[in-house]
């Protein structure tokens, strides 16, 4: 009777966690999809659960929110890429920009709904802060000879950065039309050009 009740508790468990994870992605999802701010009904449509059921998770839609930046994360870990810092600048620079190419495509849909939303959500702005935060230290470690070398070390990570960023890629797809190709040729020159002046 016993080994009943706890096969019973664990499939109940083991069901709650598959609906919390539906719930996830299926948020990530819509989000993917273009809709910035789905509502609780969507969510629970798209996860194929009840409404009651995202609430049963998810006090709100900011603890939603939260699981939702923890569970990106994971699913990009699949394009860091180790670079070795030892190679020559062109092979860094080629290597890192492509990267960030294939980065930047992945998330671009998720990111901008997130960039309209985030004023409303503290856990937002925190995922957001995190990645800005994880970048410039990726720039750093990679570029760390280039910077050693340069009059001004700060001047020159803060412009790597920038150009570098998403929001330089997102500029350079949405408003210039740029294929990734010549985006990602865009990029390239700027950093070359901005360690060449440095």
């Amino acid at each position: 009777m016993v080994r009943n009740d706890e096969t019973l508790v664990d499939g109940r468990v083991r069901r709650g966690e598959r609906n919390r994870a539906a719930i996830v992605d299926a948020l990530l999802g819509l989000l993917e999809s273009g809709d910035t701010k789905p509502s609780a009904r969507s969510i629970a449509e798209a996860a194929a659960v009840s409404v009651r059921s995202v609430f049963q998770h998810f006090d709100d839609l900011e603890s939603l929110y939260a699981t939702v930046v923890e569970r990106q994360a994971e699913r990009l870990r699949r394009f860091e890429l180790e670079i070795d810092p030892t190679t020559t600048f062109d092979e860094r620079v080629s290597a890192f920009v492509s990267q960030r190419a294939r980065l930047y495509e992945h998330i671009t849909p998720v990111r901008r709904a997130t960039l309209r939303v985030a004023h409303e959500s503290a856990a937002l702005q925190d995922g957001l802060k995190r990645i800005a935060t994880r970048h410039a230290r990726d720039v750093a470690d990679l570029f760390a000879t280039e910077l050693d070398a340069a009059r001004n070390a700060t001047v020159l990570r803060a412009a790597l950065v920038v150009a570098t960023s998403w929001e330089t890629w997102d500029r350079l797809r949405r408003e210039q039309r740029c294929s990734i190709d010549t985006a990602r040729r865009v990029v390239e020159q700027l950093v070359k050009g901005t360690v060449a002046v440095a």
